[in-house]
């Protein structure tokens, strides 16, 4: 009996090559891995280490501190502070004025980008995202001396017109902080946005306005709809920006009292770290926060997958 094997180059090339797929996946991931682990797991480790010690002095001071272990004591002292507390009301109503501002300017104009033609397209994308190109601290200086009384022009040209506002005062320093937010992250969802808006089949779109849908109609009725997943990514990484707001409130508290050392969760952390030497306070702060941003996440990420899948 004569077995046959087929070693003919044809059947060579069908042969599978199995194991090496997933050992190929791993060697290109293992990097980004290593990164990730050192970059974000490792300092929340140790975050979350640091904020179950204090650190308690003996006698009169003159003993030297020592490392005790207090459990959930720092997580407690720091929810049972006022500021603190008061500091998530702040950032609260900061999220109900900017998430919402932002992602509608962003879908406008997202929506008037897509009717433009090909060549203002490529302007207008330049011109929109060159605020998100402006690092946050600049951006928060320039809007600071575009707030301060006797030196911004804005200022002036709104009293020359006989109408007075202090951007800086207790009542309008909030909405200040949204409108440099949004001038500096606007862009950067309009991108977004716009990209899916580029992925929306032209032949709905020509259904549409043979049915005698107008231009508003058809963005409203049809576009926006269509892009909602996009317009959830863009939400969840709205929320996840408001809720780490430091870099606009420490820039204006220099310029009004209106804003104080611990305006906000972030600028809380910031102060019991570096001015209070309070690490482990700092510590618990921080991993309060991210686990609300972690919350809202899961929440945000739910709601619109939900509402995708239906």
């Amino acid at each position: 009996m004569t077995v046959r094997v087929d070693d003919s180059p044809q059947r060579l090339r069908r042969r599978p090559i199995r194991g090496t797929g997933g050992r190929t996946a791993a060697l290109f991931l293992t990097p980004f891995f290593l990164v990730f682990l050192v970059a974000m797991i490792a300092p929340v480790i140790y975050a979350i280490g640091l904020s179950l010690f204090a650190e308690r002095r003996s006698g009169l001071g003159f003993g030297g501190a020592e490392k005790v272990f207090v459990g959930l004591g720092n997580y407690a002292d720091v929810l049972a502070s006022e500021t603190f507390v008061a500091g998530f009301g702040r950032l609260a109503l900061y999220c109900v004025l900017y998430v919402p501002t932002l992602l509608c300017v962003a879908l406008a104009l997202a929506l008037l980008l897509d009717a433009a033609v090909a060549k203002a397209r490529r302007l207008f994308q330049v011109l929109l995202f060159l605020p998100h190109a402006v690092p946050g601290v600049i951006a928060a200086l320039i809007w600071a001396y575009l707030y301060t009384p006797g030196v911004s022009p804005i200022v002036s040209a709104l009293s020359s017109g006989g109408i007075q506002i202090d951007f800086l005062s207790v009542h309008m320093v909030l909405p200040s902080m949204v409108n440099v937010a949004v001038w500096e992250w606007a862009g950067y969802n309009v991108i977004i946005l716009f990209t899916a808006l580029q992925a929306v089949p032209r032949e709905v779109l020509e259904a549409a306005r043979v049915d005698g849908a107008g231009e508003i109609r058809a963005a409203l009725a049809i576009k926006a709809p269509l892009i909602a997943p996009a317009l959830g990514v863009a939400l969840l990484f709205t929320i996840i920006g408001s809720l780490q707001l430091f870099t606009e409130p420490k820039i204006l508290s220099t310029a009004t009292t209106a804003v104080t050392s611990t305006w906000v969760p972030n600028m809380w952390a910031y102060d019991a770290a570096f001015n209070r030497n309070n690490l482990p306070q700092a510590a618990a702060a921080s991993i309060v926060l991210a686990l609300l941003a972690g919350a809202l996440s899961w929440v945000v990420s739910h709601l619109t997958s939900k509402g995708g899948a239906r």
